[in-house]
């Protein structure tokens, strides 16, 4: 769409204000709103100047001025369903001052994905499709202080309420239970009608819904959103989460897409689909191969296995992430493939013919940055194109069996690998990627990026949450 099909289309849907977004290094988003009569055709030739340093992890006071320059051309603008003036919000790109893209632009590491990916001459594009579980709570309390750490959240279904009295309601007695919410019926189903509302709102800005259901763990919920090019199904992320939080928030709910709210639940993953495609056919497919896979998706799920430690650093860039990567809790940490398997971290979803076959990962979870993890991803694969790899010796072939039931003494035994088991082991593989000229990483991301990529997590996230007393320390360790 050009600029000038854009504004048009903001009169006709007489549209008052535009709300500028873009995402920073962790995946949040940030926005700066406009009255529609100060923008012009040259906005988006010329961007909006902003101030760079207040954003974390990015430019420093004296060299903070930043431009942001709004896309068009991916179409993933749309008319924001919560505020209550008409106003229409623009995806945008940050550049420098001299218009160069600046590299620390999540959204810009992605387009700068899929030109490497093109000019590699491995495909022209590569489809994406994320699967965002979420929850959906009645209330959250936190407390950070220096005498008390402690959190609680309260769902409807909680099986905690078994007990409960309302004095305004009465106790339905309808819950799933533990590990009991996959695709049951109202009244245990107590979301049906809001993810319906979800569902219709996420229609109104653009996204083609499928699947809507509750998931296994009480109060947690899912909703299938179409796969997208990759900054496109980036976009489409963001717009999700969005919507479903503003959603809970207006029915007096909160909404979360933390991995693991709940001990002793399932948690909240982000299943990634995954295809390259080069001059319309999918370079995935092959009639003859194991599920449908052609040798150049063995490659790739060979290259994502080989830098699993890295590239989990951007799929699960969380501390909360690797509670949920425990087994159990179907949230596979085996790098292991097969088809229609659940337990492996690489499933080959069952579908016919050559537009359905594709990888999908089930170990990514929504703590990613999705214009991130979607692009160490596809680096991680087209590395294990480049370089012909083979999936590791104890995983060369499917595994088909139930990974779950596997001891730790087996996994070792048989020479199983498996994901970090925390964001600090990841952030060290990264680490060992900076240090390396040849890293897959390399290929997209400067030296300062994944310095600071490195340095954000750890003082964001690891040093904070190690420091701090776990309450479960106080039942281990206060009668020592």
């Amino acid at each position: 769409m050009t600029p000038k099909e854009f504004i048009q289309e903001c009169k006709e849907k007489e549209i008052e204000f535009i709300d500028f977004r873009f995402t920073d290094i962790k995946g949040t988003w940030h926005h700066v709103t406009y009255d529609i009569d100060a923008i012009d055709e040259d906005t988006f030739k010329n961007g909006l100047p902003f101030d760079g340093s207040s954003i974390p992890a990015w430019k420093t006071i004296n060299d903070s001025d930043m431009i942001l320059m709004p896309d068009l051309e991916i179409g993933t603008h749309f008319e924001d369903p919560f505020t209550a003036d008409p106003t229409m919000v623009v995806f945008c790109d940050v550049l420098n001052t001299d218009y160069t893209p600046y590299e620390k632009c999540p959204r810009g590491l992605g387009k700068k994905t899929l030109k490497y990916l093109e000019e590699q001459g491995i495909g022209d594009v590569a489809y994406f499709g994320p699967e965002n579980e979420f929850f959906v709570f009645e209330n959250v309390t936190i407390t950070d202080s220096i005498n008390s750490q402690a959190y609680e959240v309260d769902s409807v279904e909680g099986e905690w309420n078994r007990n409960a009295y309302y004095e305004d309601a009465y106790n339905t007695g309808h819950r799933p239970g533990t590990k009991g919410g996959y695709f049951p019926v109202a009244p245990t189903d107590s979301m049906v009608d809001l993810r319906a509302e979800m569902v219709k709102v996420l229609k109104e800005v653009g996204l083609e819904t499928f699947v809507v259901h509750h998931e296994v763990a009480q109060g947690q919920g899912e909703i299938g959103v179409k796969f997208g090019t990759l900054v496109e199904a980036a976009d489409n992320v963001q717009k999700l989460k969005y919507v479903i939080k503003m959603v809970a928030h207006l029915n007096g709910k909160t909404a979360t897409f933390m991995p693991k709210p709940l001990y002793g639940d399932n948690g909240n993953g982000m299943h990634v689909h995954q295809s390259i495609w080069k001059n319309g056919k999918n370079t995935f497919y092959d009639e003859n191969g194991y599920a449908g896979l052609s040798d150049t998706a063995k490659k790739y799920i060979a290259g994502v296995f080989a830098h699993a430690d890295a590239v989990a650093a951007f799929t699960d860039a969380s501390m909360n992430s690797y509670k949920r990567l425990q087994p159990g809790f179907e949230a596979p940490n085996i790098l292991a493939y097969s088809a229609k398997n659940r337990s492996a971290c690489c499933r080959i979803p069952f579908g016919a013919g050559e537009k359905a076959v594709r990888t999908e990962f089930r170990f990514p979870d929504s703590t990613a940055n999705p214009y991130l993890a979607f692009s160490v991803m596809l680096l991680a694969g087209l590395d294990g194109i480049k370089n012909n790899l083979e999936v590791y010796e104890a995983a060369r072939e499917p595994l088909d069996e139930d990974l779950f039931e596997l001891t730790l003494d087996e996994i070792k035994e048989r020479g199983i690998k498996t994901l970090p088991a925390t964001l600090r082991e990841a952030i060290k593989a990264v680490e060992v990627e900076l240090e390396d000229p040849n890293s897959f990483l390399k290929a997209v991301m400067s030296d300062d990026f994944i310095k600071t990529y490195i340095d954000y997590k750890y003082e964001t996230e690891i040093i904070p949450v190690e420091g701090r007393p776990h309450p479960y320390e106080f039942v281990t360790t206060y009668s020592c």
